[in-house]
């Protein structure tokens, strides 16, 4: 069994920024995907970062402006997210993906003002 709880979400100004972290607990494998994901306002859920090994992947919309990062060590993982806009508002959830399933927390809202 895998425990993935978020923290770090609030309310922000555009322009400002948050960081995400992510903790994990379990049978965490040293081989796995830790990744963010987003669901905005009625709209799908995205993904927003995934990290393999020290290779990190950005949808588009968010290249420049955030930077996942993870502590193996720890079982964390983070979400530097900076020059918030609006449209980034939404439910962020933690995912992890390794041999035997996948794994979600329950989100953390983040509301960024115009």
């Amino acid at each position: 069994q895998v425990h993935v709880v978020e923290s770090g979400g609030g309310l922000v100004q555009a322009g400002g920024s948050l960081r995400l972290s992510c903790q994990t607990s379990g049978n965490i494998f040293s081989v796995n995907v830790m990744g963010w994901y987003r669901r905005a306002p009625g709209k799908q859920r995205e993904m927003v970062a995934t990290i393999a090994s020290n290779r990190a992947t950005y949808v588009d919309s968010v290249k420049g402006r955030f930077s996942i990062s993870r502590d193996n060590a720890k079982n964390t993982l983070d979400l530097q997210m900076n020059s918030l806009k609006p449209e980034d508002t939404g439910t962020y959830y933690c995912n992890v993906i390794q041999r035997g399933g996948t794994y979600w927390g329950k989100g953390t809202q983040v509301t960024v003002s115009s």
